[in-house]
């Protein structure tokens, strides 16, 4: 990754704020969870590099306290995983993946469940 490349939390947060906008599902309310998205994605990307810094191997040799020498997960990998469930999870729930743009339509179109005494008030203005 280059440093051209490299983005700092508020363009991400930009970034997926413009991407609602695009797909008219952005609320000013959401702005906690796009916060979140953009905090995720800066560590993304800060975990990728380190992978890449450390050479880029799934598996790492690893000696613990009693000397002996494992291969482990390397952890920046494990970062990059659960940062990639993350990721994917609260760009759904926002609307920024295909099936979560098609929940978030599809409640827009349905009409909206009045309450029994809403119902009852409204056949008495009629």
């Amino acid at each position: 990754m280059s440093e051209s490349d490299t983005r700092t939390e508020l363009q991400y947060r930009n970034e997926i704020t413009r991407q609602m906008k695009a797909l008219n599902v952005y609320r000013k309310e959401f702005s906690h969870t796009i916060a979140l998205l953009a905090r995720m994605l800066f560590d993304y990307q800060a975990a990728m590099e380190k992978f890449e810094e450390s050479g880029g191997n799934f598996v790492v040799k690893h000696t613990n306290k009693a000397g002996a020498v494992n291969a482990i997960k390397n952890p920046y990998y494990q970062a990059i995983e659960g940062l990639r469930i993350g990721i994917l999870t609260y760009a759904r729930e926002l609307g920024l993946t295909p099936s979560g743009l098609k929940k978030i339509n599809e409640a827009a179109l349905k009409p909206a469940k009045q309450s029994p005494l809403a119902e009852a008030l409204k056949s008495l203005g009629s």
